[in-house]
């Protein structure tokens, strides 16, 4: 086996530099070495009009940019909601984000789009809700053929039903298409107690996607305790060969500067 590659990073330009209007933040990733961004839902409704989406198609592709993931529409983040994937009565939503992420994927080159399952309903069975999924799943990687839709376990929402990579895998089996597959986020699945390496050597062949931040705190790699590089370099002697997304939060004026510092350990 030859020498493990360095990570392709992209960077998650809802999460980091969001003081920036837009087009200064995509800038100033470009300027800061990186080839590649990657975004949550940025529009304020699954149907946004034609100029708001013309308008981030040409922020990013004026920026030169790359763009390697885009969530679907996945409802009111801030007030705790986390996709509308398995939410009954929200398939029309669902349905009408997918064409617009068709539409900025076809204009962006983008293969990876983010959806995000959905918190369990108290009024609802989960088997109803389950099987919600199923169906847009299936709809949504119809609509987005030829590109990859993400599952992906999250923490922080104890109402969110996938938390470790084989609950996510479990969901994409039930669905069957070949182009649902798992968002490996190390950090989710840390903070959540899965076995990172453990996930990484079982579920290989079914990561479409990776995100980083350390743990505890979300911060940068560095600020934490994980073992960022060597998970890393893992995906990456086993043949990932996708983008790295670093998902993480920062207050420094350079969230990057931990490249520099040799705290990519």
């Amino acid at each position: 086996m030859g020498p493990v590659p360095d990570p392709r990073f992209a960077v998650n330009c809802s999460i980091l530099l969001t003081h920036l209007p837009l087009r200064e933040r995509l800038d100033a990733v470009r300027a800061a070495g990186f080839e590649a961004a990657e975004f949550w839902w940025p529009f304020a409704t699954a149907t946004p009009g034609d100029a708001e989406v013309e308008a981030f198609v040409d922020a990013v592709r004026g920026s030169g940019l790359a763009l390697a993931g885009l969530n679907l529409f996945a409802g009111d983040l801030p007030a705790g909601e986390r996709g509308i994937v398995s939410w009954p009565g929200r398939e029309s939503e669902l349905l009408a984000g997918v064409q617009v992420a068709a539409y900025v994927g076809a204009e962006l080159g983008c293969r990876n789009f983010n959806a995000l399952y959905g918190n369990r309903l108290p009024d609802h069975d989960p088997a109803e809700q389950d099987a919600v999924a199923d169906r847009n799943l299936a709809a949504a990687a119809a609509g987005l053929a030829g590109a990859t839709v993400l599952l992906e376990p999250v923490s922080g929402i104890d109402a969110y039903p996938l938390r470790t990579a084989a609950q996510a895998v479990a969901a994409a089996d039930r669905v069957g298409a070949a182009n649902v597959g798992l968002l490996l986020d190390v950090y989710h699945l840390a903070v959540n107690g899965d076995d990172v390496p453990a996930a990484i050597k079982r579920f290989r062949d079914r990561i479409a996607h990776v995100q980083l931040a350390d743990a505890p705190g979300r911060g940068a790699p560095g600020t934490g305790t994980l073992p960022l590089r060597a998970w890393a370099d893992d995906l990456l002697a086993g043949g990932y060969a996708g983008w790295m997304a670093l998902e993480h939060v920062s207050g420094d004026a350079d969230p990057f500067a931990w490249r520099a510092e040799g705290s990519w350990r």
